[in-house]
């Protein structure tokens, strides 16, 4: 593609990197075909070679975003399911990353939609406030035949009241800043178990910082409780660091970027200071929204001069929770777990960070017999704060991942990020669990909540020593 900005205009960097992802562009038009807005809308703007030229134009011409411009840019998920297609390797997150941060900038958008996005910014990455907005959720819920009939932000306050959970989980005893010790002696006997009386001694096997996050603290804390078992349990040390807070993602894909920058400098301070201290194998991550955002501080900071160096350290140091257990090996299953998994792989796991294979390895590692599900590459519609911004098209997309899941009947769901277990759990009645609640469960962890719904196996545990 050619381009023609200025030389003052490619003096900014962030200009500069967009006239390089464009010009990589070919317009070939393979992303139409997996972009899940294209094929629900069929719109040329509303595929990713559309939004390109509209970008293109919008800064090329050092224009305010239009409106046309900021509807089509607002319709993307940031899936990125157009980046694991594109043969020229067209960057597309940093361009629509850069689209978001200057409509922010350079557009006003309508009160109601200024309201709403300050409300969600305001709130969500912040635990303590999304915990009250979730109580009052649940007492708002009578009133959503009415909220639902406001003009221009019913739809997306009813949205809201909708993906509120019915009852709000207790707070977490693992969900604080602190050290969980390796457990060491479930390595021994495993050590005894593989390796006999030549065993080797047991000894650590890494230390880790846990994400412990901002929504998924409140609505699953559960998921980091199995994560610290699940790591624990194989040898590793796991530290939930002080003054971490949010990682950024939230309010990074509203394009409010000094906000994001500003959580995403806290973060890395708190595991800098790990690092420098006792130090760090991994930073690992149970929600892969977080994930694919932790992973590019790197590009999102190297211009500062006082973050660049620190930021590509964490971001070398970031890790899935799968990525990660697969690089130390899952240890042998002692529960039954004869069932049969629908593994959604959320877009953010395997086009944002490229994990396709890991998590469905572990789970048949584990016992399960693992299926995947058909247009797997499709969003499920969540995309962070997109099923509460654009509700119509995040509904279309659930409704059409439940079917596609449901046509398999599965025992269950499994996949790796709280916003999609969110998402689909509103449209379907089959449990959804995080991959880590499934590995924990079948190393030795207690049976996840969401299970009790299916049949009891006559043999609830293998006893490890008649392995």
């Amino acid at each position: 593609m050619q381009t023609n900005f200025t030389l003052a205009q490619l003096a900014d960097p962030a200009t500069k990197s967009s006239e390089k992802i464009l010009r990589t562009c070919v317009h070939c038009g393979f992303c139409t075909a997996t972009c899940p807005t294209y094929v629900l809308l069929g719109d040329e703007l509303d595929s990713p070679r559309g939004r390109i030229y509209l970008i293109k134009d919008m800064l090329e011409g050092a224009k305010a975003a239009s409106a046309e411009v900021v509807k089509h840019v607002d319709r993307c998920l940031s899936c990125l399911s157009c980046m694991t297609t594109c043969p020229s390797g067209v960057h597309y997150m940093h361009l629509v990353d850069h689209a978001r941060t200057h409509i922010e900038n350079t557009y006003r958008r309508p009160l109601s939609d200024r309201l709403l996005r300050s409300v969600l910014a305001f709130v969500l990455p912040y635990p303590n406030r999304f915990r009250l907005a979730l109580l009052g959720a649940k007492l708002g819920s009578p009133f959503r035949p009415l909220v639902a009939r406001l003009p221009r932000v019913g739809n997306r306050l009813a949205a809201m009241l909708d993906l509120a959970p019915a009852q709000l989980p207790n707070r977490n005893p693992t969900d604080r800043p602190g050290t969980f010790p390796a457990d060491l002696a479930a390595q021994e006997i495993s050590a005894l178990i593989q390796g006999g009386e030549n065993a080797a001694p047991v000894t650590r096997r890494g230390r880790v910082a846990l994400l412990r996050g901002c929504a998924q603290s409140v609505l699953r804390p559960d998921f980091n409780e199995a994560a610290i078992r699940l790591l624990t349990r194989h040898g590793v040390e796991v530290v939930q660091a002080k003054n971490e807070g949010c990682c950024g993602a939230l309010t990074h894909h509203m394009g409010k970027e000094h906000s994001a920058h500003g959580f995403a400098k806290r973060a890395i301070d708190a595991w800098m200071a790990e690092i420098e201290g006792e130090g760090l194998d991994a930073i690992v991550v149970t929600a892969s929204g977080c994930g694919t955002t932790i992973k590019d501080y790197g590009f999102m900071f190297r211009d500062d001069p006082a973050y660049a160096e620190k930021a590509a350290r964490v971001s070398a140091l970031a890790k899935d929770v799968t990525e990660y257990v697969a690089s130390i090996g899952l240890l042998p299953p002692v529960e039954d777990t004869d069932l049969v998994v629908a593994y959604h792989s959320a877009c953010s796991m395997q086009h944002g960070q490229g994990i396709r294979t890991e998590p469905k390895t572990l789970l048949k590692k584990a016992g399960f017999t693992v299926k995947d599900v058909p247009e797997g590459h499709l969003c499920c519609g969540s995309a962070g704060t997109y099923n509460i911004l654009q509700p119509e098209i995040a509904n279309r997309l659930r409704d059409r991942k439940v079917a596609n899941i449901e046509r398999m009947q599965p025992d269950l769901i499994a996949t790796g990020n709280i916003g999609c277990v969110t998402q689909i759990g509103k449209g379907t009645g089959i449990p959804i669990l995080h991959t880590v609640e499934l590995l924990d469960w079948a190393t030795g962890g207690p049976r996840p909540e969401a299970l009790e719904r299916l049949p009891r196996r006559e043999a609830e545990a293998l006893p490890i020593a008649a392995e």
